[in-house]
């Protein structure tokens, strides 16, 4: 497969199966694109291999196939990534940008947790698994852009766990139809709900009862949003700009009780790329 081609699959990949970073990725430097196109699907990759398989054990075995393939991008005499698309871009992205191999080997190894069938332990827990995924992305991300400060990859750090955690609410409802828990199991007794009413699917009226859960883990999200946007002066747009959308998904939850089931919750197609354009002309 040809550079171009590589490419543009992961473009297509980032644009149908990760929509919102796709357009955050088009505020980006057309120099840096391909990189973020890049890092984005690699995660795409590794978030879909627990919807990819029928047991744990087989997720385990794809997880190791991105741990090796990360490995032939860095070791010496390794041969090199294997002649997959996602990955001769991770490889030429590294190359490029110099990009640190230890966040790239975070996200491959936090994805054990997908495959867990006892979910997240707390809040804390939740709050880690942010850090890892979405957290080590952004990161990732900033250094691809020129901006590996210290205050830079903070506010970056923060941004992804901001991003990570409204994300997790977001899907909690195909999570649970899934059979993955991605809400704390702690919150969820304290709040007197037993974890194993959440399967097969999250009904609807169970939504009051887990609000407390839900509310918790937004204020968690907010509270990293706002320390990115603390240092928002640090990191580049392409870090920053999801903020907006996590914000306005936030707004809406809390103004309908903090139920994940409220229609309503996800703004319109065209609503999420205006939101950004407003979004990156107020930051010139």
């Amino acid at each position: 497969m040809s550079i171009a081609d590589s490419r543009r699959y992961c473009a297509r990949r980032v644009r149908r199966l990760d929509r919102d970073r796709y357009l955050v990725s088009l505020f980006a430097p057309d120099r840096a694109r391909p990189a973020l196109m890049a890092l984005c699907a690699f995660n795409v990759e590794l978030s879909g291999v627990a919807d990819s398989v029928s047991e744990p054990a087989l997720g385990a075995v794809r997880l190791r196939w991105w741990r090796d393939a990360v490995a032939g991008i860095y070791d010496r005499g390794g041969g090199g990534p294997p002649a997959h698309a996602v990955a001769g871009e991770l490889a030429r992205a590294v190359a490029a940008h110099g990009l640190g191999r230890a966040r790239l080997e975070r996200m491959i190894d936090a994805r054990a947790a997908d495959l867990d069938p006892d979910g997240i332990a707390d809040l804390g827990a939740l709050e880690g698994y942010a850090a890892d995924t979405a957290g080590c992305l952004s990161a990732l991300i900033s250094e691809a852009l020129g901006a590996a400060g210290p205050e830079a990859l903070a506010a970056a750090d923060h941004a992804g766990r901001a991003w990570g955690l409204a994300g997790l609410l977001r899907a909690a409802p195909y999570h649970a139809s899934r059979r993955r828990l991605f809400l704390p199991r702690g919150l969820l007794e304290d709040a007197g709900v037993a974890p194993e009413r959440v399967f097969p699917a999250l009904p609807p009226e169970l939504g009051p009862a887990i609000a407390p859960v839900v509310e918790a883990v937004a204020a968690a999200a907010r509270s990293h949003l706002r320390a990115a946007r603390a240092r928002a002066g640090a990191a580049p747009p392409a870090v920053t700009l999801p903020l907006v959308l996590a914000e306005t998904w936030l707004d809406r939850l809390e103004r309908r009780g903090f139920d994940v089931f409220a229609p309503g919750l996800e703004p319109s197609a065209l609503a999420r790329p205006l939101r950004l354009a407003w979004a990156a002309l107020r930051a010139r």
